[in-house]
């Protein structure tokens, strides 16, 4: 989960200095630690809550709430006073609070074992795995009814996932490119490349400078209107780079059902 200064509201001053009086939040500089990269890093305590402060060549300050367990982790420009992202990060405690109980709330599945009848998704449907173990080669592939396994007889957990995560991969690369090219010509872009990544946080990113998108293995397992709904909200980047309201109206011109498919997709467990 990502917030961005730009969208931030000010803590009232009276409350924050009240804070400052108490020592409510204070950073522990015994932490900060400088590399040959040019950034900073330190941790800042925040009431109860121990946030991870990365300070580099970035032009904007950001804050991600990351699952599972709801770590704090906050980027900042090179240049920017200890203070000043303190005090940001201090009038977002009731967010991140939100975010990290919605976090520890939410149920998580239990790890695949990969084995016979074992439930896996594909284009938003569930299928059993069928396990066929008399094959030398390893491979996924998929009927009606199942996603087949082919082992041979000693293949361990990580063989069987490897094997599946290749068939999810061959099979976004055969559906994502005809997706690309139909939204470049309706928002009138052009991607330089895509890939496809596993993710532990993001579904999907761009990068606008070079024109390169990235996008979430684990959206091979999820319906087709919210693999849809990710390409165009990245080619959407390539328009404007931030979520701020012209993206979110052009969002609503191109897609209208993205806020659909976001919710849908904030519901479910990034497990790659």
């Amino acid at each position: 989960m990502l917030f961005n200064n730009n969208s931030a509201k000010t803590l009232d001053l009276a409350t924050m200095l009240e804070f400052l009086k108490r020592g409510s939040f204070k950073t522990e500089k015994s932490t900060i630690v400088k590399n040959t990269q040019k950034s900073v890093r330190f941790t800042l305590k925040l009431e109860e809550i121990s946030a991870e402060v990365v300070k580099k060549k970035i032009k904007n300050l950001n804050m991600r709430v990351c699952p599972p367990d709801g770590k704090v982790r906050i980027s900042a420009p090179l240049n920017m006073s200890q203070e000043k992202i303190s005090r940001f990060a201090f009038s977002k405690l009731g967010w991140i609070r939100k975010q990290r109980s919605r976090m520890h709330n939410q149920k998580f599945p239990i790890p695949d074992r990969f084995l016979e009848n074992e439930t896996h998704y594909f284009r938003g449907k569930s299928y059993p795995l069928k396990i066929i173990t008399n094959n030398n080669a390893t491979f996924a592939e998929l009927n009606d009814q199942h996603i087949i396994l082919n082992l041979p007889p000693d293949a361990e957990i990580d063989k069987r996932r490897s094997a599946l995560n290749e068939f999810y991969r061959a099979e976004l690369m055969q559906i994502i490119p005809p997706l690309i090219n139909k939204w470049e010509k309706i928002l009138n872009v052009n991607v330089a490349s895509f890939h496809i990544r596993s993710m532990k946080t993001r579904w999907g990113s761009c990068t606008p400078k070079t024109r390169k998108v990235r996008l979430n293995l684990e959206l091979a397992k999820r319906s087709p209107e919210c693999l849809e709904y990710i390409i165009v909200h990245e080619l959407v980047h390539l328009i404007e780079a931030s979520h701020n309201s012209r993206f979110k109206a052009l969002m609503d011109q191109f897609y209208p059902d993205w806020r659909l498919c976001r919710k849908e997709l904030h519901s479910l467990v990034i497990s790659s």
